[in-house]
């Protein structure tokens, strides 16, 4: 980091940390974590920081706690000892660390108690530091999704704060969105000679090392795309098989991007797959330009599900009108989910808040089977990131449910959806940033549309 870019993360840090004391009038104590061992206790997990803690405090820093009152920030953190300097070489000291995050004081972490009095927080994932958060505040602690008290006017704070970005954010989100960018054309260039799924994985993550990054969550790299969240990459790749890989960069300070691209092994979509292809684009494509401030996420997913609904009755699989298909679900018997989320810190960002943060206000989940899988249902409005992401997905365990066939019979053309046994899946999914005019996409560097897709393919063949 140089000079210049050092003093605009003090800057925004500083605002954020102002903006909070404008929100709260009572200390706030946030939590970093620490890393989980796996089998013993020398042998840990990767850390990854509490976004909530990264986002006034600036820096993964292990362990550690920052307390903020009236727009100041004290760091608790102890030194590292002088033995772990043979394991992990030498650290920098507290007084280092603070002047670079622009704390106001620093400690060690025996005095946090003593400055505890009357602080809010939020539970953190680490279940040892929720239990050393529990000890220190000398009160119970209620999970991240369900606070109460100061804590949920504290969670409330937090996410009107960070629901839209800052310039250090975007700045941070775009690199994530570069990265993930060529990350995807390097999977699309790695699959004609690859064996596996793995192999495709492997190219794919390599970019991401490469750049000195993490991935933003488990990638999806899958010749099931029925699978949403499939961690398998043992399937071979074959003639006929679309590949469908949903790889997400997250940058060293833990900003992430998030994006699918759906290709065919071959280089060459069939013509069933090239259909529903083409329709996921259309509702992608609709939904990036109906993104304007104001505008509320659920009118876009319902846009996508009366397009989805409106291709599967002109391909012949769904028959009605259809507002009719919508109404019934019919449309999420193969766009099983919700068309995005929010993209920040989190991959799906702040969802530790459960609905608090994705749903407005006095908003509560659907019940319903076309909009229960819903994670954004807020209106939208300049500085927001989200994610745009519609899909078709043949899924077994829904598909022969006789339930849900006795439910459909009269409106799903099941001879006609045998002709498009060749698409298990297929997802088309960009970051979009809410501008005051309308709509910037992040990744729009990654081509969507079909011959471009096969070109990047073939092009290695």
């Amino acid at each position: 980091m140089n000079t210049t870019q050092h003093y605009d993360l003090l800057k925004n840090l500083r605002q954020r940390r102002q903006k909070l004391a404008g929100l709260v009038n009572f200390p706030t104590i946030l939590w970093s974590g620490g890393r989980l061992s796996r089998n013993y206790p020398a042998l840990t997990y990767p850390f990854r920081a509490s976004s909530h803690f990264l986002y006034f405090a600036g820096l993964p820093l292990e362990n550690a706690a920052v307390r903020l009152e009236s727009g100041k920030l004290e760091l608790f953190l102890d030194d590292a000892p002088l033995s772990s300097t043979l394991w992990h070489g030498e650290m920098p000291k507290r007084a280092e660390i603070a002047e670079l995050i622009g704390a106001d004081a620093a400690f060690p972490m025996a005095e946090l108690k003593s400055r505890a009095k009357g602080a809010a927080t939020v539970a953190v994932q680490d279940y040892l530091t929720q239990l050393q958060q529990s000890e220190i505040l000398d009160r119970p602690l209620f999970l991240a999704k369900s606070p109460a008290g100061i804590d949920l006017e504290l969670t409330e704070a937090i996410i009107s704060l960070r629901l839209c970005h800052d310039a250090a954010s975007l700045a941070e989100l775009r690199q994530a969105a570069a990265v993930t960018v060529e990350i995807h054309k390097a999977g699309m260039a790695a699959t004609p000679t690859a064996r596996i799924e793995a192999d495709v994985r492997a190219a794919m993550e390599s970019v991401i090392i490469s750049q000195n990054m993490t991935y933003a969550y488990p990638s999806i790299v899958t010749v099931h795309g029925e699978v949403l969240h499939s961690e398998h990459y043992h399937h071979p790749l074959q003639a006929g098989d679309l590949l469908l890989a949903d790889v997400g960069a997250e940058t060293s300070m833990g900003w992430a991007a998030d994006v699918t691209r759906t290709w065919p092994v071959s280089g060459k979509f069939s013509p069933t797959q090239k259909a529903i292809y083409d329709l996921v684009l259309a509702a992608h494509d609709a939904c990036i330009a109906r993104i304007i401030p104001g505008i509320e996420y659920q009118d876009i997913h319902l846009l996508a599900a009366r397009i989805m609904a409106s291709g599967l009755v002109d391909l012949g699989i769904l028959r009605g009108h259809v507002e009719d298909l919508v109404e019934m679900d019919a449309h999420a018997l193969f766009f099983v989910h919700g068309i995005g989320h929010l993209i920040g810190l989190d991959v799906h960002d702040m969802e530790d808040f459960g609905d608090l943060a994705g749903y407005e206000k006095g908003r509560v989940r659907s019940s319903r089977f076309g909009l229960g899988y819903l994670r954004l249902n807020r209106v939208l409005q300049a500085g927001m990131l989200v994610s745009i992401e519609p899909g078709f997905y043949q899924v077994p365990a829904i598909l022969n449910d006789l339930e849900i066939r006795y439910k459909y019979q009269e409106v799903v053309v099941w001879e006609r959806l045998e002709k498009f046994a060749d698409v298990r899946g297929i997802r088309i999914e960009d970051d979009i940033l809410v501008t005051e005019g309308g709509r910037e996409v992040l990744t729009a560097k990654l081509p969507t549309k079909a011959l471009e897709i096969e070109e990047l393919v073939a092009v290695n063949t």
